[in-house]
């Protein structure tokens, strides 16, 4: 194969599985010649639907067999007994063999995140690893972690969280990232005990370029670059502002339909509803890293469409390009030595 970067698919995971995940990963074939793609899935399944792909996308890309499904009612702590056939677990294990340099799963995010750290270890001065999302703002987006591997946190898993996160956003963005730690007040002595400690944490790290509390609707106002906050919160934070994004789209729809303004002005109004629905279409912010790990995982939404899984194998190849898991342990190592 004559690809610089290349990304292990695990073809099975997700409501979608095949169905999703193999259209996705040719479509990005076609667009990206340096890449090359591991499919992980029924070999028998798939071989069909790839025989119709041009030469030079099939070239970039190898099937890999396995049959066997983690499914999400597959609890995470069995699945290094019972999982080690999946292909989840088998995409994963590219990684750690130094095949693939990045893997993406729409599976089970318990069981990816217990294959991620048993197979590809947490990076030395890394508590836990955390799930980050990006999140669309009025003037820009920014990184929210964690949303969901770890529902209890202490203060020093926080400002880890900070650390990997800021890495990830100035990877990406070129420019010194701003912190935030999300609070129920800006106030000093509001929040828990974690959480005023934690702040105490970043605000006397020079390794960190700190911006103080955070309330949740400055969150979509661009406070700052990178959010901070445990699992649980984050969790809740996601799935409610989706449902947010959801009924405002029904509703401004509807009034639209509706108003004897808008039926005048037609395509006009048609067009704003368009470009509306395109800044906060939750396919574009698909793909949440999995921040901590000796290696870039990229959990997908299970229920992504074809586009919403190729911008998770783009955050994969974007993880590739920055050498994000190397830079997060170069900045960690340079933060232990300091103290």
């Amino acid at each position: 194969m004559a690809a610089n970067n290349s990304i292990a698919i695990d073809a099975m995971g997700g409501d979608g599985g095949i169905k999703v995940t193999l259209p996705a990963s040719l479509q990005v074939l076609k667009q990206k010649p340096d890449l090359s793609i591991f499919l992980v899935g029924d070999e028998g399944r798939m071989r069909p639907l790839v025989s119709a792909a041009p030469v030079r996308v099939r070239d970039r890309l190898t099937l890999v067999h396995s049959d066997a499904v983690i499914g999400d009612a597959d609890r995470p702590e069995n699945v290094l007994r019972s999982g080690k056939q999946s292909s989840m677990y088998l995409a994963v294990e590219l990684v750690k063999t130094g095949t693939a340099q990045a893997m993406v799963s729409a599976g089970n995010t318990g069981a990816l995140l217990m294959i991620g750290r048993h197979l590809l270890k947490t990076i030395e001065g890394i508590q836990k690893p955390a799930i980050v999302t990006s999140i669309p703002g009025a003037s820009r987006q920014s990184l929210l972690l964690d949303v969901g591997a770890n529902p209890d946190c202490n203060a020093l898993q926080l400002f880890e969280f900070a650390v990997m996160g800021s890495v990830l956003a100035e990877s990406l963005a070129g420019d010194k990232a701003t912190v935030g730690l999300l609070n129920i007040g800006s106030e000093q002595y509001k929040g828990t005990t974690e959480v005023r400690a934690a702040a105490t944490l970043m605000e006397n790290s020079e390794a960190l370029h700190y911006a103080g509390f955070i309330e949740a609707n400055a969150l979509f106002e661009g406070a700052a670059d990178v959010v901070v906050c445990d699992g649980f919160v984050g969790n809740v934070m996601i799935k409610a502002s989706a449902g947010v994004a959801n009924v405002v789209k029904s509703l401004l729809a509807e009034q639209l339909s509706k108003s004897w303004l808008a039926w005048l002005s037609g395509s006009f109004s048609s067009s704003i509803l368009t470009r509306l629905s395109e800044q906060i279409n939750p396919h574009r912010f698909n793909g949440a890293s999995l921040l901590g790990l000796q290696g870039s995982i990229i959990k997908s939404h299970g229920n992504a469409t074809i586009e919403g899984f190729t911008y998770a194998i783009a955050q994969a190849e974007a993880e590739i390009e920055n050498a994000v898991p190397q830079l997060i342990a170069k900045k960690v190592a340079a933060i232990m030595a300091a103290h």
